[in-house]
């Protein structure tokens, strides 16, 4: 029946690199593991069209291409994968973790691996989505997708940290970066707003703001802006728009129950583990992760968080 509630030893929430990779090593543990895909199957990942820096892939993978070969070799040990959105949980049972899908259907588990990832923030532009879909020159991740903008032009978006540590990498593969900054000051520390100051080929344009990313059929060529100040719009030619305003941690429904730090990311119980303040409950990815963000470290917190979650059936079965 519908309102009968499922008992089982692992449950993973999320789909990406993090999620496939726990499922797996769980799955190989015998752990029975049941992975619901959320909102975005696959993760961010899905929306990546070429991945080249993920061991493994001499020749590159696109990223759906990726998710669909994790997906294959978890199910292929057995992992049940769902689709269904985690809607609702209650950590506060002592070792019964209860988790609710889609409002409706009630689940309770011995393991829970949070692997719910974290969402890039855009401007939400009409054009800049379009160009996103398309995968013809929008993207959050300098690290991830600079390379194929090697001795062109890029423009950059945002003012913090993360945008100047992404402007700096940029700039040592592309011909010019021009940084847009919406304020007249960074929000960045000191000592990486001189950096990218110092650089001769990044050009920063305080108290600027994209209107409309510009493109053809074939991708970006360039961003419309506008000054804040003044109201003087200009073209700015660039074949790569890289938005580094943040990202969201997709963590909502734990709060009251995880420990979350000021951002809404989770916080580890114990540094060199997956553990959060729930026992029972473990974390990867993204929805932990707010320095690295790839795939190749989410993969790698996926399988620390499996072997945790292992380690602790083996403990409250003894």
């Amino acid at each position: 029946m519908a309102n009968e509630i499922e008992h089982v030893h692992c449950l993973i929430i999320g789909s990406g690199p993090a999620g496939y990779t726990a499922a797996i090593y769980a799955a190989r543990a015998n752990m029975k593991p049941v992975l619901y895909e959320g909102m975005q199957p696959g993760g961010q990942l899905t929306t990546t069209n070429e991945v080249e820096n993920f061991p493994g892939y001499p020749d590159g993978v696109t990223g759906p291409e990726m998710m669909m070969q994790l997906k294959a070799q978890a199910e292929r040990f057995e992992t049940e994968v769902r689709s269904g959105w985690i809607t609702k949980v209650d950590f506060t049972n002592g070792g019964k973790h209860k988790v609710w899908v889609d409002n409706e259907k009630e689940i309770h588990a011995d393991t829970v691996i949070i692997s719910t990832g974290a969402s890039a923030k855009y401007l939400g532009l009409p054009s800049e989505q379009k160009y996103l879909e398309m995968g013809g020159g929008v993207s959050a991740c300098a690290v991830c997708d600079g390379f194929f903008y090697k001795g062109q032009e890029t423009v950059i978006v945002g003012a913090g940290d993360s945008a100047c540590e992404e402007a700096h990498y940029l700039s040592k593969i592309c011909t010019k970066v021009t940084m847009l900054v919406r304020r007249d000051v960074f929000r960045a520390s000191k000592i990486m707003a001189e950096r990218v100051k110092k650089t001769p080929n990044i050009e920063i344009l305080f108290n600027t703001e994209t209107e409309e990313v510009l493109g053809n059929d074939m991708g970006v060529t360039g961003a419309r802006v506008k000054n804040n100040k003044t109201g003087e719009t200009k073209d700015i030619p660039c074949t790569g728009f890289f938005v580094a305003i943040g990202h969201k941690p997709n963590t909502d429904i734990f709060k009251g129950q995880i420990n979350l730090d000021e951002t809404g990311y989770i916080k580890y119980e114990e540094p060199g583990t997956s553990k959060t303040n729930i026992p029972g409950v473990f974390v990867s990815g993204d929805a932990a992760d707010k320095n690295y963000r790839q795939a190749i470290t989410a993969a790698g917190t996926g399988c620390m968080a499996a072997l945790d979650a292992e380690r602790y059936l083996a403990s409250i079965e003894d």
